[in-house]
């Protein structure tokens, strides 16, 4: 045991820690495991185990402090590129057959759709240019 060089145990370590990170996907092993390199690497310059220490605490500690936070700010963004049938909210359509607070068809992003209108008194003629203000499955809310 005493064979084995302080910056093997260190990498060991990291190997160690990679393991949770793969297997419950949270970044926070990831840069333990980080520190765990660094600390290899001081140890590899012949530092002492106090020092090594210090450097594992303060690299991990210190990218668990910049890092998270920007990760966590990142999560939370919404998607700036809208897709699926938020791509469709707000565009315009042709109305196809004449669409009212029963039904009728709509012509929406080259393609026909099922719409019926927002205000169920109101009714649109066909050839009629219509806005799409929400999709309930696959029918198209229209004013």
């Amino acid at each position: 045991m005493n064979d084995i060089d302080a910056w093997v145990w260190w990498l060991v370590g990291a190997a160690a820690l990679g393991i949770p990170l793969v297997v419950t996907a949270m970044p926070e092993f990831g840069m333990l495991a980080a520190g765990a390199v660094a600390a290899a690497v001081a140890a590899g310059f012949g530092v002492g185990a106090v020092a090594q220490v210090l450097v594992f605490i303060v690299v991990s500690v210190a990218l668990i402090a910049v890092v998270r936070p920007i990760a966590n700010r990142h999560g939370k963004q919404s998607p700036r590129l809208a897709t699926g049938i938020d791509a469709l909210k707000g565009k315009q359509a042709v109305v196809l057959e004449r669409v009212d607070g029963s039904g009728g068809r709509i012509k929406l992003a080259g393609e026909v759709w099922s719409a019926r209108a927002l205000d169920t008194d109101r009714a649109y003629d066909v050839g009629q240019e219509v806005d799409v203000v929400d999709i309930e499955g696959a029918t198209a809310i229209v004013i």
